[in-house]
């Protein structure tokens, strides 16, 4: 499809990373020149110390935080509103609406918050009850927040709701389950964060749709900026709230988002001092030149980027669940990781073969994946493994003619469709995966869709295979192993929903999760992880690729922009100044 990738791949990968703080002065950046050393090479910078202009993404799904489910949409979250707690920029969860850390029971079930006087946008007063609201809003079915099963450490009512109760205007009571290590960050995420009652029913009076409300500049929300203006695919202006808990500690007036999903117009944007920071969308021909720019920020994170398989696909029709697993097994085989992160990502990603990502805590003082506690050698996948996919494919009824040159024709034909949004990086590694499964005479239709339609068709299990990504939303692998229950709105693989003769059975799954989340034998609750990841990569539904780091660009008159380990974003103590 593709001859020549490494000219025409642009980088957009959604990562998360550590603390990442600018510095003033001018810094220049820099142009090879072929030899591997660079030249300086002055950016121009925006002088205009109110306001901030930020490149994050495309046109966002949701903007209303119980609803979104995306790395931009949250960071568009956490800059417009403010919960209990929140991540400061050492990563760590801090109070912010909360008064101080909480009163815990002895048994570690009741928490007892204290609130700080604090306002929504219009002025009105912010008090326990709108986290009580908006939390059973949250767990409504009627909601369909793809987020709802996070709630899950909470004990709930006979009726459904949550055991959350306002004993007075400013105390929040919160029984849970069982002693929960991180609910902490749980308060601290995006869909734990109050949203403004009276607005969410006007806009939906009978009930069909829950998100209307924060389509439109205007909201009522209790952060630091607001939504004033939102030219669709084009721009978005947020400004300062002054009724934001901390104002006096913010000095931007407006943050301008630039919405695209053109990498060459955004770099040029960049470079020409239009943006003042841009996450992710970088040209791959630029990064070797980019090394060692100090304007340029590759840092560590956690999450995996990977190719995901709708167990209810046709393509498995006929098959038993464990000849559908082996024939994911078979294309994942072929997967050249090596050669994507060489090429399409070259930012010294590391090929996955796990789902959970190097370096995440085992929730027991320990990390989760031992260093050799891979389910294949990522290294080595791709040509090497031609053979063993094609015995593979013949259990599951498939028959080869060998060509001669390492590949083979297969019978009966097979086509696939790979699924992906339309950035340079997403579809040159659906190139590089065309080419490796084509080794076996698979045909791959490569389809693009722009990111909020990608979205919900991948939701609602309207594709056979398709790129998907996860990052960690906190440090935890309950975080991405919950995720797959049956009744989990971030389930893109279909796993034990609606489930066809060819998917495997998910009962024992979903039971194990409910499992781990009462255990309050931490090493008995690691194993119980190990457990449930050995039950999904067993279906081969989820292939991951290779682990994120986080790429971005920020000139150097900005200071004060931080990032988390959960790709949370923050800006609004971000300071410009005109040199």
């Amino acid at each position: 499809m593709k001859k020549k990738l490494l000219a025409v791949l642009l980088v957009a990968s959604m990562a998360t990373s550590i603390v990442a703080c600018g510095n003033k002065g001018q810094k220049p950046s820099s142009s090879n020149n072929g030899d591997g050393n660079t030249t300086a090479e002055a950016t121009k910078i925006n002088t205009d110390t109110t306001t901030l202009k930020v490149l994050l993404g495309s046109e966002p799904d949701y903007l209303d935080p119980t609803l979104n489910s995306s790395t931009d949409g949250a960071a568009l979250a956490l800059n417009s509103f403010v919960g209990l707690y929140t991540l400061d920029e050492n990563n760590n969860c801090v109070p912010a609406l909360a008064d101080g850390e909480p009163e815990i029971s002895e048994d570690g079930l009741h928490y007892t918050f204290k609130l700080i006087e604090s306002k929504w946008s219009n002025g009105e007063e912010l008090t326990a009850n709108d986290f009580v609201y908006s939390w059973n809003r949250a767990v409504a079915p009627e909601t369909a927040a793809d987020y709802s099963y996070m709630f899950a450490p909470i004990a709930t009512n006979e009726d459904g709701t949550l055991k959350v109760e306002a004993t007075d205007d400013y105390t929040l009571e919160v029984e849970l389950n069982a002693p929960c290590a991180y609910f902490y960050d749980l308060l601290a995420f995006p869909t734990f964060l109050p949203v403004y009652q009276p607005d969410v029913e006007a806009a939906n009076p009978d009930g069909t749709a829950p998100g209307a409300w924060a389509q439109n500049p205007g909201f009522v929300c209790n952060g630091a900026f607001t939504l004033t203006e939102w030219k669709h695919n084009e721009s978005m202006v947020y400004t300062k709230n002054p009724n934001f808990y901390r104002a006096d500690d913010v000095s931007l007036e407006k943050l301008e988002f630039m919405l695209s999903d053109d990498d060459t117009a955004i770099y040029a944007a960049y470079n020409n001092g239009d943006l003042d920071f841009v996450d992710q969308k970088i040209p791959s021909d630029e990064i070797e030149s980019l090394k060692g720019n100090p304007e340029f920020h590759v840092l560590d994170s956690l999450g995996t980027y990977y190719v995901g398989f709708n167990v209810n696909s046709d393509i498995f029709d006929g098959l038993t669940p464990e000849q559908a697993a082996k024939m994911r097994q078979a294309l994942s085989l072929l997967i050249d990781r090596q050669w994507i992160v060489d090429t399409v990502e070259p930012t010294e990603k590391t090929p996955a073969d796990t789902f959970i990502p190097d370096g995440m805590a085992d929730g027991n003082g320990g990390v989760f994946e031992a260093a050799d506690a891979g389910y294949y050698d990522a290294t080595t996948t791709g040509a090497g493994n031609v053979e063993e996919a094609v015995k593979l494919l013949e259990d599951c009824g498939y028959s080869f003619t060998d060509k001669g040159d390492g590949t083979y024709d297969i019978s009966p034909a097979l086509e696939v469709t790979y699924l992906t949004n339309p950035s340079t990086t997403h579809e040159g590694v659906a190139a590089l995966i065309q080419q490796d499964w084509g080794k076996v005479g698979i045909q791959v239709k490569v389809e693009t869709e722009d990111w909020n339609v990608f979205l919900e068709d991948r939701k609602a299990g309207k594709f056979d295979i398709a790129r998907e990504g996860w990052i960690a939303d906190f440090n935890d692998p309950i975080n991405m192993l919950e995720m797959w229950v049956s009744y989990g709105g971030n389930n893109d693989m279909q796993l034990g929903k609606n489930p066809t003769p060819q998917a495997p059975d998910w009962t024992e799954y979903d039971e194990l999760i409910q499992e781990i989340y009462v255990e309050t034998d931490y090493a008995k609750r690691a194993e119980l992880m190990h457990k449930a990841e050995d039950m999904l990569m067993s279906t081969y539904a989820v292939v991951p690729v290779y682990y994120y780091n986080h790429i971005y660009l920020q000139k150097s008159n900005v200071e004060g922009v931080y990032a988390t380990t959960n790709m949370n974003i923050y800006f609004m103590y971000a300071k410009k100044t005109a040199n």
